[in-house]
């Protein structure tokens, strides 16, 4: 049986290692999503530039997609293209982490590729300045999936002092959660606060504000740092929005939206419309809000029923909550608190995007589910052609 101590990282010995000369080379590491959203990687070396490196700089490489999930075996080459660099918290301090796009043999888009049709999205409603902030809650597990630190014969105390909490038998692995903290501030990542959250063994991190593709990108690396600081305790994390059912509340992705007019006096008739059209598109909202999501959105711990939407000040229950502070000042932003803890936020992001402009009229069903896959009604480019045909016109 596989121990704990056969999962963890020894640090001290490869401390050693650390600061060996690299002769003018670095690791890149190139990050990207599989066909289960979770985080894939892997290493290659590049020449060291002073200046460092932009995206469009970089090499585009492959890897095997017959084994994530997204390619046949007969036709398994999937192409990463990258997106994003940030400086690698594990490999300090010259090597870099990739966020990469994921793009088939034919020039397409690879179907587990969200990030491309929200990049369009964002770039359309540029001028509208959007600015998202997310709230990431995740759950620790030991390696026989059991949340970190509750009895293996039962289960702790009922919740009430761990939110927030302080002290031995309220919070458990709080390295990971400082480690991480770091590492996302090392790398670039706008993440602007962490806490234990309702659950024992459940925390939660929080990143943005970000403003358009930034918001996806961010949060998928900030994921990636998670898994990888995680892995050097040997510590699981999971992002089931019901991990462990019963009382025991469920954990989401939270998401935080507002554009330049929300943000101005007067805001709260924009953040109000907003809603209204929210309020008419709810089933195409949860069929992009995470799998798993009906154990979560009961009506009950702090959420709203699934099948029924619902708004109000300071309201923890609803479906979308509009901070009190925002209420009295009378502009500001918006929570929608129906997303589940393992939703893509690029699928968040962008469907949240398209409420902003006549996009929506055009085209009022853009996603459906078939399956377990997510598919946008209409194609983007016929989306975007129409678009552009109207703008024309």
């Amino acid at each position: 049986m596989a121990t704990k101590e056969s999962f963890a990282s020894n640090a001290a010995i490869l401390a050693k290692f650390r600061d060996l000369d690299q002769h003018g080379k670095i690791m890149a590491e190139y990050i990207w999503i599989d066909s289960e959203g979770n985080t894939r990687s892997k290493s290659r070396t590049l020449d060291e530039k002073p200046e460092g490196y932009k995206p469009e700089e970089l090499p585009i490489w492959n890897f095997d997609g017959s084994s994530t999930g997204q390619a046949p075996g007969d036709n398994s080459d999937v192409y990463l293209k990258p997106v994003a660099v940030y400086p690698d918290p594990f490999r300090p301090p010259n090597n870099i982490l990739v966020l990469a796009e994921c793009w088939d043999a034919d020039g397409t888009p690879n179907k587990y590729n969200h990030r491309h049709e929200c990049a369009k999205l964002m770039e359309l409603h540029a001028k509208h300045e959007p600015w998202f902030g997310l709230e990431q809650e995740y759950t620790l597990l030991d390696l026989n999936d059991r949340p970190y630190g509750w009895p293996q014969n039962g289960y702790p105390a009922p919740q009430g002092p761990y939110y927030c909490g302080v002290g031995a038998g309220k919070v458990v692995m709080r390295d990971i959660v400082e480690a991480h903290y770091r590492a996302c501030l090392y790398s670039g990542i706008k993440i602007s606060g962490t806490n234990a959250e309702v659950m024992p063994a459940q925390w939660e991190f929080q990143v943005g504000p970000c403003v358009g593709i930034e918001m996806g990108d961010q949060l998928w690396l900030a994921r990636f740092l998670l898994h990888r600081v995680a892995e050097e305790f040997a510590v699981k994390v999971s992002l089931d929005p019901k991990p462990i059912p019963g009382d025991w509340n469920g954990a989401g992705l939270h998401s935080n939206f507002s554009t330049v007019e929300m943000r101005k006096e007067g805001g709260m008739k924009q953040i109000e419309a907003a809603i209204k059209k929210l309020e008419g598109r709810h089933k195409e909202h949860i069929a992009v809000y995470g799998e798993g999501n009906e154990k979560r959105l009961t009506g009950r711990h702090e959420t709203g029923a699934i099948d029924t939407f619902t708004y109000g000040v300071a309201n923890r229950g609803a479906s979308i909550r509009i901070p009190r502070e925002c209420a009295a000042k009378g502009y500001g932003y918006f929570e929608d608190r129906r997303p589940a803890s393992n939703a893509d936020p690029y699928l968040i992001t962008g469907i949240i995007s398209t409420f902003f402009s006549f996009l929506t009229i055009l085209f009022p069903s853009y996603t459906s589910r078939q399956g377990t896959d997510i598919i946008p009604l209409y194609p983007v480019d016929t989306c975007f052609s129409a678009v552009d045909d109207a703008v024309e016109a």
